[in-house]
Order: structure tokens, then C-alpha cells, then sequence
């Protein structure tokens, strides 16, 4: 295959370079912004977009079409990072999305919009607090263009893919839906039970018992090497946990890894725990529970608690007890500039608890859903790679289409 070198890589022989503003009609003199005030006093049907998607519903529209829009400011402009979106039927734009459509029989919408998604846009973007892209420099943007056949094929591809990516997207939805209620329905009404009781946490099963946390497992707050960064503490082998590692690398019920780590020093400074312990985000995102899987267990800082359950409770249990109540914890939490919650707060917290084998089957059912739920993600997480491997190909034209 031919190719020949241009300012943004090198593209095949027959395709052209071109500047964004010479292959799509822009719209922008149509927008109109309208304050969180007046579109409460317009609730309608219509959807009302901003930089990055729809931001409420109102009363009437002003585009009727499909049409691209790409974030004028407040967006995301870096490689593969969607800065731009299509809008398609009746809607609103405010003045924070620019509003282009391809020209008729020079380009496609759709082959556009993943240029943008792929492209490094920051080039670019002005201003350092609120990056911004102005219509003057959105119209230099350099972008490759293939005949247009090869342009809808490309499209048609990466739509198929984004087509999975959806429909795995409403799958972990719905999945997501049935946990919460699972949740509600079998934390406080058990497994086929007939008989209740009233209690100070609401009716329950009249064979569960309402205990304090602190009778039923040993609690105890982890604690951080002073001062933070002190070699002497920090580089060692041993998983420094964080709250910020429970969001990056929690998978399921999980913890598999850690983005720091100390040293033995650090260590007898910290609260270790083995693989396997329960731990409790104490601060930030308060309630949000985690089993430690990394291999090498992990210290813990003052932002978790460590709960290790007494005999007769499952661990397992206890975590989506943790799980359901994350939003009652963190309006419980004592207000700082972080919210938290003390280790007598934790101590005193009322759950119901069934018998132990109760525990256990409750416990099955919802690590079966979190299964469910961890493959949708892995798979998601597979598309997303093959859609990003594809666009690298695709829009590069390191591989060609076949077009009829």
C-alpha cells in the first residue's frame, strides 16, 4: 500500500487532509443557553444538550436532524477521550457544544465523529482552568479523509461496535438494578420467611437478631507512617492501600492491587491485613467495603477500618450489609473537611442479623449477581480495547476496508 507522509502521520496515497472547518456546515449561530432557573420552568420531552451529553429534558427543540457536537468548553480533548458526540431526532443545544453536520457528498457524520474521538485535540484548545475550543481554532483542526464509500464503511464498523458496547452497557444496568433490590429485599426480609417482628431498624425475620457491629465482629482503624513519603516508610514490597485504589482496582468483591507500597518500617507504622480481611472506606466515599486479594495482603491507612467478624458471622455477609448502607454512613459521617466516621460510631451501628446459614445463602445469591456483573465489565472492558485498536487502524488507514 502507497502512503504518504502529512503533519498528522502517515495516511494512504488516495486520502486527503483537510481542515474540519471545509468539510462540515457549523450551526453554532442557532444555539441558545438557558439557566438551570428557566429550563426547571420548561420540563419537556425535548433533550437539552451541553459539552458532553444531555443535560436535562425540555419544551421544545431547535435542531431537528442528526448532527455532530463537539465540546466547545468543559470537554475532554485528548486521544480517544469522546469529544465529541452525535445527536440525532428533535433537541436543544446550549452555547457549550458546537453544532456541525458533514457536508452533503464530501464527508460522513459518523466517520467525523470518530475522527474527533480519536484525534489529540489539546493542540488546539485554549485556556488553563476551563480548556476551550474556540470556532476559529475548531475549524483548523487537521483530519485524514478517505473517499467517502471508505468513509461510511469505516463508520459501519466502529458503529458495530459501538452497538455492543451499548447493549453490554444496558445489560450491567439492569444487572445493577436487580443487585440493589436484591439487596433491599433479602438484608431485611430474608429468605422465604413468614414471620416478622418489629424493631428499631424496621421489621425483620423473627428469627434474626439486631445486633451493634461491634458486638459481632473486632473493628479496629488503620493508621499512616508520618511523614507521608518518608523513604524510610514508603518503596517497600508491602500494598500501601488507599482510597483511591478502590476505585481503580477494585474488581468485584476485590481488591487485587495497589498503586504504592512500604517498607517493613512502614509497615510496624501501619495496620497490616491479610488477603482475605474485610476493610471499610472510613473517609471520602464513606462505607465502601473491599476483600483484600493482592497477593501479599496490604497496611491500611486511617481512611479504612479492618473488620474482622467474630464466630458465627460470615464475612461475606457483612460486606453487602456495608454495601446497602453506604449512603446511611455517609450521612452519619462527622463533617470535616473530609466526612468520616469514628471507630464508636462503627461500634454502635445496628444490623439485623440472621442465623448463620441464612447469612451464607444471602451471601451466594448477591456474589452470583457481582459474578454476573464482573464478566459485563470484563467484557465491556475487551470491546472498548478492540473499538480503540480498531480506530488506531481504521482512521490511520494502516488497514483498508473493502467497500463494494
Amino acid at each position: 500500500m502507497q502512503t504518504k507522509k502529512t503533519p498528522i502521520g502517515e495516511i494512504p496515497e488516495d486520502w486527503e487532509i483537510t481542515k474540519l472547518g471545509e468539510v462540515v456546515e457549523i450551526y453554532d449561530n442557532l444555539r441558545v443557553p438557558l439557566s438551570e432557573i428557566e429550563r426547571a420552568n420548561r420540563k419537556g420531552p425535548y433533550p437539552y444538550c451541553g459539552a458532553n451529553g444531555v443535560i436535562d429534558y425540555i419544551d421544545e427543540y431547535i435542531f431537528d436532524g442528526e448532527y455532530i457536537l463537539l465540546a466547545e468548553d468543559g470537554g475532554y480533548y485528548g486521544s480517544f477521550e469522546s469529544s465529541a458526540y452525535i445527536m440525532t431526532g428533535k433537541f436543544w443545544v446550549n452555547n457549550h457544544a458546537h453544532v456541525l453536520k458533514a457536508k452533503e457528498g464530501v464527508a460522513d457524520n459518523w466517520f467525523i465523529l470518530y475522527v474527533l474521538n480519536f484525534l489529540d485535540l489539546t493542540p488546539y484548545v485554549v485556556g488553563s482552568t476551563r480548556k476551550k475550543l474556540n470556532q476559529k481554532h475548531m475549524k483548523q483542526i487537521l483530519i485524514p479523509l478517505p473517499p467517502l464509500s471508505e468513509q461510511r464503511k469505516i463508520a459501519e464498523i466502529l458503529r458495530t461496535i459501538d452497538e455492543a458496547i451499548e447493549k453490554t452497557d444496558l445489560a450491567i444496568e439492569r444487572t445493577e438494578r436487580l443487585k440493589k433490590g436484591l439487596m433491599q429485599r433479602l438484608l431485611t426480609r430474608g429468605i422465604r420467611h413468614e414471620r416478622f417482628k418489629k424493631t428499631e431498624l424496621g421489621e425483620i425475620p423473627e428469627e434474626w437478631r439486631v445486633v451493634r457491629l461491634g458486638e459481632v465482629a473486632e473493628i479496629r482503624r488503620g493508621a499512616s507512617p508520618r511523614p507521608k513519603g518518608d523513604p524510610r516508610y514508603f518503596g517497600g514490597e508491602i500494598p500501601w492501600i488507599k482510597i483511591s485504589d478502590i476505585s481503580k482496582y477494585k474488581k468485584g468483591l476485590y481488591l487485587i492491587k495497589t498503586e504504592d507500597t512500604v517498607t517493613e518500617e512502614g509497615k510496624s507504622k501501619s495496620v497490616y491485613c491479610t488477603d482475605g480481611t474485610l476493610i471499610v472506606s472510613n473517609s471520602g466515599t464513606i462505607g465502601e467495603p473491599a476483600i483484600i486479594k493482592t497477593g501479599k495482603g496490604g497496611c491500611i491507612h486511617d481512611g479504612f477500618i479492618m473488620i474482622n467478624p467474630r464466630d458465627g458471622v460470615d464475612k461475606i455477609f457483612l460486606y453487602y450489609f456495608f454495601e446497602a448502607k453506604k449512603e446511611e454512613f455517609h450521612a452519619k459521617a462527622q463533617k470535616g473537611t473530609q466526612g468520616n466516621m469514628n471507630t464508636k460510631l462503627w461500634k454502635t451501628t445496628k444490623l439485623p442479623l440472621p442465623p448463620l446459614s441464612e447469612q451464607k445463602q444471602i451471601a451466594e445469591i448477591l456474589s452470583t449477581v457481582d459474578r454476573k456483573l464482573e464478566l459485563l465489565r470484563q467484557r465491556r472492558e475487551k470491546l472498548e480495547g478492540i473499538k480503540r485498536g480498531l480506530m488506531k487502524d481504521l482512521l490511520t488507514g494502516r488497514r483498508r476496508v473493502r467497500v463494494e
